[in-house]
């Protein structure tokens, strides 16, 4: 059988979006025969979770919030798999992110420096902690042969853990009373807006690390050999490619996506490190680079998408009467129904099986 890779440019598309458009006409029925079997209209349920995601410029406002945070953790996953590594541990390195990013800007904070300093520290300190948890799973990989999917999982655990520990003792704001939380930043030093919207500058960055990564990817040395790397390893050693580095790397810069992601989220929207940070965003972002297909520019649609679904769970509430989880019980669908479908054609998530099913 040709591989994907032989078929002409139109055919070769048509292929890779198969199991994402069998998979969104799985969900749609999947969800719409549970939400009749609940006793509502499927077809009222559909068209409310279209107004309260994309019916208006507020519902536009509350999508691209919600999707901000969502295109970094997409990256944290995508990125990592053109190595053929697959990631699921981005909500670990967000949540550690933000408690670097809170510590640090209070600590600037408390010394008198201004914004200009503050908010680079703070992106700096959130990826760089990203950056070293998840680029860790990658060096277990290789150094080791730890299983990177297992590792990424295990490690979230231990990043929550060891969030919860450090907001309850070392870093917590003695008047956190009810709910354990970082010294809050002073609101001159909150994260602004984008302009003319109301969304903060976690969008923009998302937008342009999905635009630069793929780039890199597509069109320089770099990311040529990162795809080799991931799709055929011992290739990429036999012609002298350094595997083990481009795999770390990967690993190291999608971390730094979902620390940049934990940075902002503190910066813009909690103005401190605390339980609101814990939020489920990682485990989302693995949803969207799956029905991306790992494509970092794939990740942007995607996330507005399950961020205009995620926006509309609160007019499904006050509507229908639903309760705000129906959204996510329809992420769930649509997750379960994109691995069914790509096992079903007997291919694989990673770079590596992509190569080899063609």
């Amino acid at each position: 059988m040709a591989s994907s890779a032989a078929l002409p440019p139109g055919r070769s598309l048509a292929a890779g979006l198969m199991p994402v458009a069998a998979a969104l006409l799985l969900t749609l029925l999947l969800f719409s025969l549970a939400v009749a079997l609940a006793g509502f209209r499927p077809i009222e349920v559909w068209l409310l979770i279209f107004e309260g995601g994309f019916g208006d410029s507020f519902a536009w406002q509350n999508t691209l919030q919600r999707a901000a945070p969502l295109i970094l953790t997409g990256l944290a996953v995508a990125l990592p798999a053109q190595a053929g590594r697959v990631v699921i541990g981005a909500e670990g390195a967000l949540v550690l992110g933000g408690l670097a990013a809170a510590a640090v800007g209070h600590g600037l904070a408390s010394a008198g420096q201004g914004a200009a300093l503050v908010w680079p520290a703070m992106a700096v300190a959130g990826a760089l902690a990203g950056a070293v948890w998840i680029g860790l799973v990658g060096w277990l990989r290789e150094a080791r042969e730890v299983n990177e999917t297992i590792a990424s999982l295990l490690m979230a655990f231990i990043a929550l853990a060891l969030f919860n520990q450090m907001v309850e003792t070392v870093l917590r704001d003695p008047a956190s009373l009810n709910k354990p939380s970082t010294h809050p930043l002073p609101d001159e030093l909150l994260l602004p807006p984008l302009p003319g919207l109301e969304v903060h500058w976690g969008l923009g960055l998302g937008l342009g690390l999905a635009l630069l990564a793929w780039l890199v990817i597509r069109f320089t040395p770099l990311g040529l050999a990162l795809r080799v790397a991931g799709g055929n390893p011992r290739a990429a050693l036999g012609v002298g490619l350094p595997v083990a580095g481009l795999t770390i790397g990967a690993c190291a810069v999608g971390g730094a996506c979902a620390g940049l992601a934990g940075a902002v989220e503190v910066a813009a929207i909690h103005g401190a490190a605390n339980a609101s940070l814990i939020a489920g965003y990682g485990y989302t972002g693995i949803l969207i680079a799956f029905a991306a297909r790992f494509s970092p520019a794939g990740v942007v649609p995607v996330a507005l998408l399950v961020g205009g679904i995620a926006a509309s769970g609160s007019l499904l509430q006050r509507r229908l009467g639903l309760p705000d989880a129906a959204v996510t019980v329809l992420l769930g669908f649509a997750f379960v129904a994109l691995i069914a479908c790509e096992s079903l054609r007997g291919r694989s998530f990673s770079w590596k099986g992509r190569a080899r099913h063609g």
